[in-house]
């Protein structure tokens, strides 16, 4: 007999959520449950279309390629390799199985048992903003669990191995019949190794590993921003009985500069002018990441006019090129005057004459927009 539509089955439409699809599944499994239908084998039969459209349709993956193919694109077992996690959530249905993968003995698949992967760490890494535009290394001291010397990471005194677990014979799950599924659950006892430690070992008290401080070098990529990660394989924490250890990541907390503004790999400096400079023009030297560079200030420039310097900003962090420098130039004030310069300016004063002030429209005035959104209006 062919199957029937996995859609069908749980009575959706093809553009049915996650949620939907769960919610289907569990009124089918609650009707059709073997505990309230003892003996009937149809609703066995119905129960068992349900799980296995349910693991299909629930698992993303799987679920495109039996939209694209139906039933042929996912073999001759659909339900093969079915994730048990999909199965979450439904332990008022399926008797508390929990951390069990009975539907994967129903439909072809078989969890595996073993120790499990290291889990991951995070180091949070504080750097002045020199470093982070010219690229560094530093050195990271952490603390990290890391096999035992004495006993080779076996957890077993030296001289002795681990022996087979008597609860589950070295298999690292238990199984027993629940109904008509076949229930597995990791074993308590060795917690899935399928390993028992007879003598432990004295130096790790048979945990099989220690804690160390370990140094660990870093390098810091030229243009980095604050809140990017390194990510450095097989440094995280150790994984269990062998098994490989986690990822560490190093997330980079840049710190401010004392005068450049950052907006990507762009800077923003602010740079006090004379007056005279602003309205006869002339020459003044700027910092930039490598060092002062001298521009001109062009006859009459206003103060907040802003002058560009090409790839003087910071470098991109994946070596794209280099962001540019923006010096907007504002007027020097002088707070304290000579009594020549007193003078002069009162002498100047009087040449200007009386004027009316005339405010500046809104347009003209844009003073109070973020900087970098008026330097794309200008250089696009």
């Amino acid at each position: 007999m062919s199957k029937r539509d996995y859609y069908e089955v749980l009575g959706i439409t093809r553009d049915a959520s996650d949620p939907d699809i769960k919610s289907a599944y569990r009124k089918l499994a609650l009707k059709h449950h073997p505990d309230r239908n003892p003996g009937d084998s149809a609703s066995e039969a119905r129960f068992k279309e349900a799980a296995e459209a349910y693991a299909v349709l629930a698992d993303r993956e799987k679920r495109t390629v039996y939209d694209r193919f139906g039933h042929a694109g996912l073999g001759t077992t659909p339900s093969s390799g079915v994730d048990p996690t999909v199965f979450e959530g439904f332990d008022d249905i399926l008797g508390g199985l929990g951390d069990v993968f009975g539907f994967g003995d129903l439909f072809g698949g078989r969890r595996r048992a073993g120790p499990r992967h290291g889990a991951d760490l995070r180091y949070d890494l504080k750097i002045v903003f020199e470093d982070a535009a010219r690229g560094s290394e530093t050195t990271l001291q952490l603390p990290r669990e890391e096999p035992c010397h004495a006993c080779q990471g076996s957890g077993a005194a030296p001289g002795s191995t681990p022996g087979t677990c008597s609860e589950c014979g070295g298999h690292g799950q238990v199984r027993y019949q629940q109904g008509f599924l076949t229930i597995a659950r990791t074993c308590s006892r060795c917690r899935g190794v399928g390993k028992v430690i007879v003598t432990p070992c004295e130096a790790c008290h048979g945990a099989g590993r220690t804690t160390r401080e370990r140094k660990l070098t870093v390098k810091i990529p030229a243009g980095i921003s604050t809140g990017q990660r390194l990510r450095l394989h097989g440094e995280g924490e150790l994984g269990e009985r062998g098994a490989p250890p986690g990822d560490l990541y190093v997330v980079v907390h840049v710190g401010e500069h004392p005068f450049f503004q950052r907006d990507g790999d762009d800077l923003l400096c602010i740079v006090p002018i004379p007056y005279p400079t602003m309205v006869l023009g002339g020459d003044i030297s700027v910092p930039t990441l490598n060092g002062d560079e001298r521009i001109v200030i062009p006859k009459g420039t206003e103060p907040g006019a802003r002058l560009r310097l090409k790839n003087k900003g910071m470098p991109n962090v994946n070596g794209r090129g280099q962001g540019d420098l923006f010096v907007e130039v504002q007027v020097d004030t002088l707070r304290r005057l000579s009594k020549e310069q007193h003078a002069l300016l009162e002498k100047l004063a009087k040449t200007m004459g009386n004027h009316k002030v005339e405010p500046r429209t809104r347009e003209s005035h844009s003073e109070d927009r973020p900087f970098f959104d008026r330097v794309k209006d200008i250089f696009g």
